[in-house]
């Protein structure tokens, strides 16, 4: 079977992380991959912030979590690495380009042997002026909107069995 196809076959959503941090240049070739994901009319509208400093994590995490409407949840799962995927909004495909960057860094994640799951919430997290200030302190400009936050790690329990496709996901029209 293709590579590609297989690791979309195999890849799913992790809930439950070990504390574990992944090495640097894992987390480095996911974010990679996530760099060369399709952007309409190759603007690159996305960035992708990785964050593996365990204070602003948290920090991230209960600001989720308030969004949620759950203070007293890890909306994160544990997951030591949350790779933060914003995309510029002056760009008319930012919200596609920036969902095309959060699929490749799932793939890639699992394809190096981590598990991952998207989380939402980001848009309303950096509409926050407490999120708007972080991205001052890193020195980035200019009108993001939050897409996903990509939470990676090492999985606590073993991955579930591919995932059912219903009937009538695909439709022909031949000759």
């Amino acid at each position: 079977m293709n590579e590609i196809l297989k690791a979309i076959k195999e890849r799913r959503s992790c809930r439950k992380y070990k504390p574990d941090m992944p090495p640097a240049e894992l987390i480095d070739q996911i974010c990679e991959a996530g760099s060369y994901a399709a952007t309409g009319m190759n603007k690159q509208s996305p960035i992708i912030i990785a964050v593996t400093k365990k204070s602003l994590r948290d920090r991230l995490a209960v600001l989720n979590a308030e969004i949620m409407g759950r203070s007293d949840f890890d909306p994160f799962y544990g997951a030591p690495v949350v790779l933060i995927v914003l995309a510029d909004k002056n760009i008319p495909t930012h919200v596609y380009d920036g969902s095309l960057v959060m699929g490749n860094l799932m793939l890639a994640a699992h394809t190096l042997g981590l598990s991952s799951c998207w989380i939402h919430r980001a848009r309303e997290e950096f509409e926050t002026d407490e999120c708007k200030a972080i991205l001052k302190e890193l020195g980035i400009e200019g009108e993001y909107e939050g897409i996903g936050h990509c939470v990676v790690g090492y999985a606590e329990d073993a991955p579930k069995v591919n995932a059912f496709r219903k009937a009538n996901y695909i439709y022909h029209i031949d000759d």
